[in-house]
């Protein structure tokens, strides 16, 4: 009888790719695949420990998974197995715990496991010393885990991993002692596993990575001279042009940057290869030097700015986003209202806002002058409104112009169907399926509406842009 297992994903892209890799290394090996929640003989829990409110979503889905499958064997993997191994080990609910970089191991540390309880159960000795526990010092090692993928759930767009580790050690961050080190990936590796998506019908590559900027250093460290020529961005550049040519693939999107790999060379380079989407998100936390600092963040608001200037410089009108935590240790009024000031001076088309949230282990834990929660939330709140001025504001620039869509799902929108896509700035994008069929059009006119959509134009142009604008938190709420 073939074994059942689910899998449920926390966290980041990086995390999300891992568990789909995780999925298809069972299914290869002849587990049957069931929805999270079902009856399953395996529940395997990819964690993330970003937060202390990551570590606790993390615990409560390992009891929650154990609770509806008592029976099963519950597995812990992941970040918060990387922080909280010890506690993890005295948690009735947790069978298996599985750290980064021991991920692709999964299945034969899963058949040990069956024979193990198989055999101590037959001795009535099962429950004696029933943990097992997979992990490594994780900021010891150099070696990438090549995990890979042959699908994913989206049909037109995949997330690749191309990059694991971080050797920034912002002052709020935990993630270098729950990733390790500055780990690439082989861009042969990268290449194959991108053809094997292509030739699936994918046509959209994502890249990402923990610290996507840092592909290919520590092998400059090593000497590995054909991996890295000039320049602490060439590794990057020489994978994204290999993947630019490869056929069946028509957009490559980028990942969160850090805003001093934006160099002019950079940018030139990345306008100069049609495939790359002019989508960036560059991390920035705060628009303000002395809260950069505290956060141990290496640039300056300036430095920031300098790199968006470069891009516009390349591309017109292209699409930057960005984070920003509020309520960072120390913020004051005036440092806050600095950073608001950055903001709208950059004019972003995306922010993801983020209350600060304190991480055991972390620098910022410890300061002083932690911020209360009622004030993050108004000044979350206040920047959220800022984000939406500055999204509308970004959006409206692509009234009556071309744009290229890559329809992906269709939706009911006020009793209709539409096919609903993307644009290469990652503007959502409608438009009728009967205004499609038959066309195959490549580029379509566009109209933004007030809420996050928008809607592309056919024969009834004027009342259709009316119609959407009136219209579209009704049908926001719709959408799949």
């Amino acid at each position: 009888m073939r074994r059942r297992a689910s899998l449920h994903n926390l966290g980041c892209k990086v995390n999300a790719y891992e568990t789909e890799a995780m999925e298809e290394l069972l299914a290869a090996a002849g587990y049957q695949i069931v929805p999270f929640g079902e009856p399953a003989d395996v529940c395997i829990i990819n964690t993330c420990s970003v937060t202390n409110v990551a570590d606790k979503k993390s615990r409560q889905m390992l009891h929650r998974a154990k609770a509806k499958n008592p029976g099963a064997a519950v597995v812990a993997a992941g970040c918060y197995v990387q922080a909280a191994a010890e506690e993890l080990l005295k948690d009735g609910a947790v069978d298996i715990i599985i750290g980064n970089n021991k991920k692709k191991e999964l299945v034969p540390i899963l058949e040990e496991y069956f024979q193990k309880r198989e055999a101590a159960i037959e001795e009535m000795s099962w429950g004696e010393s029933r943990e097992a526990a997979h992990l490594i010092d994780i900021g010891s090692t150099w070696e990438y885990e090549d995990l890979h993928i042959s699908h994913v759930a989206e049909h037109t767009r995949a997330f690749i991993k191309i990059q694991d580790g971080c050797n920034q050690f912002c002052s709020y961050c935990i993630i270098p002692y729950t990733r390790g080190r500055v780990r690439s990936r082989r861009p042969e590796a990268v290449e194959a596993e991108v053809r094997q998506l292509a030739a699936s019908g994918y046509r959209e590559i994502v890249l990402t990575g923990i610290h996507l900027s840092s592909y290919g250093i520590e092998r400059k460290a090593a000497g590995e001279e054909d991996w890295l020529e000039t320049g602490r961005q060439e590794a990057l550049l020489a994978l994204i042009r290999r993947i630019h040519d490869i056929d069946g693939i028509e957009r490559i999107r980028l990942g969160s940057l850090e805003p001093r790999i934006v160099t002019e060379e950079f940018a030139r380079a990345l306008a100069e290869l049609p495939k790359v989407c002019p989508h960036f998100h560059l991390s920035l936390q705060s628009g303000c030097l002395e809260t950069l600092k505290r956060m141990n963040r290496r640039y300056t608001p300036e430095e920031y700015l300098e790199g968006c200037r470069r891009l516009r410089q390349v591309y017109e009108d292209p699409a930057i986003t960005t984070d920003v935590i509020v309520g960072f240790p120390g913020e004051t009024e005036e440092e806050f209202a600095e950073s608001r000031r950055f903001l709208e001076t950059v004019g972003f088309y995306e922010m993801h806002v983020f209350k600060y949230s304190r991480r055991k282990g972390t620098r910022a834990d410890r300061m002083p002058e932690q911020i209360p929660e009622a004030v993050k939330a108004e000044r979350s709140d206040n920047l959220l409104s800022l984000e939406e001025e500055m999204s509308l504001d970004y959006r409206k620039r692509f009234l009556g112009r071309e744009v290229s869509v890559l329809w992906e799902e269709e939706a009911q929108i006020n009793g209709e169907t539409y096919m609903t896509g993307y644009t290469r700035e990652y503007i959502r994008a409608a438009v009728r399926v009967e205004a499609l069929e038959g066309t195959g059009l490549p580029v379509v006119k566009g109209a933004i509406s007030k809420g996050r959509l928008v809607g592309m134009l056919d024969a009834k142009t004027a009342e259709f842009a009316l119609e959407m604008e009136e219209n579209a938190p009704e049908m926001e709420e719709n959408l799949p």
